[in-house]
């Protein structure tokens, strides 16, 4: 059995690797996962992501670019570890007779399995030779789901490496580029690589199988979809051309068949990458041809502007991107015109817009380190390189697509009991209409309600003022969040209720100084994608997406922070003894003293939300640790939970002087374009 720690290949029977130690996974029946596919009967969710698409392609000698004047780098190839083409590959096709002449892998295939190592099993026969063919794909069932590919265990090595150029000449065929471009634009739908090898005189890559998904020619065909929607996927294939452009695969665009749209958000997705041709580079009039077909296929009526964008794109009318985009949108303003009253829920720009400006700014850097075989033969146009985030865009409104959470808290090395109290009440509810087409829509309605308070006041005073101050707001807002999201007087009005409390508690007991009582206290608010945010005192709430990184949401009611907003210089208004002394909290005055901060925002991207106590964030302890222990949460594979312990647990040993305590609300969103999908 193949270690998924070390690649080393053990004997069946054992549990554990003998060169590294680490657990094997257990073997999963392979004739009971064929059986499951072959029968016709529906399957899970987690079975049909086990199904991948294979292409397996002969490695191809390298071409030349033309911009590099010594003809040395070439795009794409195959490198060896050695970072050097590998002829001896190139002997094992004859090219007389157009077929394989090393039989080791079409034995391996007619085996019934993809890889020697029986993991990848092929759901359909094959036949005895490749007659030729240069591309071969077909449907494998992964039979260890469970266990880390052996492509992201080398992905996950070359990010540590200190030599990651070196590293990366061991990644097969285009798998390197696969991974950065899911990386690097997350708000795109470029082919998700699952595994890849080198294997007989083949590259083999495994995708996320997208061929059940919808062509776009057929969702084209579809008569309720308006032709603002099919004109948002023309931009969205503008926007993959210029990311594209540079690695030397527009081709992938070329292809009617390779383009598809996911029917629970209407997004363009790509099946895989197809290189371009090396004598015959793609270019814009290729594009347009590709628009007329797609029209001819779709046998849809084009508005005027558009046959005409198309046309003129087709002989060569158009020069640039900056050009056609600009064309996109005032055929997108004309449209918003006419008096169809759907056509008006789309805003002055597109979504895309706003995701193209931070894509544009990483087309002027190479895609990561890329291996020798990759160039960056193509600049972007020098108009949308100095296009600026100060230009005015306006979002469509997003959809939640998903929405997890998790919370954990500890006393922490150095204190005997815990002050802080947090509470998660999360309902989501899942809608399944039927259309008048026929077709399903899918609707998720979420409610989410997060509060975390650090304590003060000792012993019967902290807990106690933080678990009032959970039971107040939570009992606060089941009597009065209904379907909106609160407003910002509703909100305020139960802050100053949960202050009273506290306050009341500290009069009747005669608490005085110190010993009074109190609590911090930040509050989130979440429906769909809307969020509202409230806080007093220093716990904070952090944002953190692809596009815009870590940001701290709240400031911090302290004196150094005051301080600061007088005009103070930073390093003078901390330098202060009292600079870490809050100047707001619940509990220890009436509410003339306190003023709750309250913010309302809409996520326009995936996005993790982070409520922390002190004990998590002092010492920046999140911003030193962002990459290793935030930005891995993000991706939906990601065990929250796991990820949320292991930080708290890095808080302990990192701070532990405090009581520590985080929650983390992982949420997804796209943009809801159902709704001028509607007549």
């Amino acid at each position: 059995m193949l270690c998924p720690h070390c690649q080393f290949e053990n004997p069946g029977t054992n549990k554990f690797c003998q060169r590294c130690g680490g657990a094997l996974p257990e073997e999963v029946d392979a004739a009971e996962g064929s059986s499951r596919m072959d029968t016709g009967l529906s399957t899970s969710n987690r079975e049909m992501d086990c199904v991948h698409l294979a292409v397996l392609s002969r490695q191809a000698e390298p071409f030349l670019n033309e911009s590099q004047p010594d003809g040395n780098a070439s795009f794409p190839m195959t490198v060896d570890a050695s970072n050097q083409p590998n002829p001896s590959n190139q002997e094992k096709f004859d090219e007389s007779s157009g077929t394989a002449t090393n039989l080791s892998l079409l034995g391996l295939l007619q085996d019934g399995y993809l890889d020697p190592h029986h993991r990848y099993q092929l759901l359909h026969p094959l036949p005895e030779s490749l007659n030729g063919s240069q591309e071969l794909e077909v449907n494998v069932l992964d039979l260890q789901p469970s266990v880390p590919s052996s492509l992201r265990s080398l992905y996950q090595q070359a990010a540590s490496e200190v030599e990651e150029t070196i590293a990366l000449a061991s990644f097969p065929g285009n798998a390197y580029l696969y991974l950065e471009l899911q990386e690097h634009y997350p708000s795109l739908s470029f082919p998700e690589i699952h595994d890849a090898w080198e294997q007989d005189g083949y590259s083999v890559v495994l995708l996320k199988d997208r061929t059940a998904l919808p062509s776009l020619v057929s969702v084209c065909q579809d008569e309720t979809i308006l032709p603002l929607q099919i004109l948002y996927w023309l931009h969205e294939m503008v926007t993959y051309w210029t990311i594209l452009q540079p690695q030397h695969q527009c081709q992938s665009l070329l292809k009617l068949d390779n383009l598809r749209v996911d029917p629970e958000d209407f997004v363009l997705c790509l099946q895989r990458l197809y290189a371009d041709p090396p004598d015959s580079l793609p270019t814009l009039s290729d594009l347009g041809a590709v628009w007329q077909t797609l029209f001819m296929q779709s046998q849809r009526t084009q508005h005027g502007d558009l046959f005409l964008l198309c046309r003129d794109l087709e002989n060569g009318a158009v020069n640039s991107v900056d050009e056609l985009r600009s064309r996109i949108e005032e055929i997108a303003n004309r449209l918003r015109q006419l008096p169809d009253s759907s056509t008006a829920l789309l805003p002055t720009e597109s979504t895309l817009d706003k995701e193209l400006m931070s894509s544009e700014k990483q087309l002027t850097e190479p895609i990561g380190e890329m291996p020798e075989g990759y160039v960056q033969s193509a600049e972007p146009d020098e108009a949308m390189v100095n296009e600026g985030d100060d230009q005015p865009t306006v979002v469509l409104p997003m959809q939640l697509i998903s929405i997890e959470d998790a919370g954990r808290t500890i006393t922490g090395r150095q204190r005997d009991h815990n002050e802080d109290s947090f509470y998660i009440q999360t309902d989501v509810k899942r809608v399944e209409t039927k259309r008048r087409d026929d077709s399903q829509e899918r609707i998720v309605d979420a409610k989410g309600l997060y509060i975390l308070c650090d304590g003060m006041g000792g012993h019967a005073g902290g807990e106690v003022a933080s678990a009032l101050a959970v039971e107040t707001l939570h009992r606060y807002f089941e009597e009065n969040w209904q379907d909106r999201l609160p407003n910002e007087q509703t909100i305020r009005d139960a802050i100053y209720l949960t202050n009273q409390v506290i306050y009341d508690q500290n009069q009747d007991n005669a608490r005085m100084g110190s010993g009074r009582m109190g609590t911090t206290l930040v509050l989130v608010l979440i429906h769909n994608a809307d969020v509202a945010v409230a806080h007093v005192g220093d716990s904070r709430l952090y944002c953190l997406s692809r596009r815009r990184g870590l940001e701290q949401v709240t400031v911090d009611h302290e004196v150094g922070q005051r301080e600061i907003q007088r005009g103070v210089e930073p390093a003078i208004a901390y330098a202060r003894p009292d600079a870490y002394q809050l100047t707001q909290a619940l509990g220890p005055r009436d509410e003339g003293f306190i003023n709750p901060d309250i913010t309302f925002f809409e996520l326009n991207e995936d996005t993790l939300l982070l409520l922390c106590s002190d004990g998590v964030t002092d010492n920046e302890l999140l911003e030193i640790y962002e990459e290793s222990h935030l930005n891995p949460l993000l991706d939906i594979q990601k065990n929250l939970e796991q990820g949320l312990n292991d930080l708290v647990e890095l808080a302990n040993q990192f701070n532990g002087h405090d009581n520590i305590t985080a929650i983390g609300i992982r949420i997804r969103v796209r943009p809801n374009l159902t709704q001028i999908n509607r007549k």
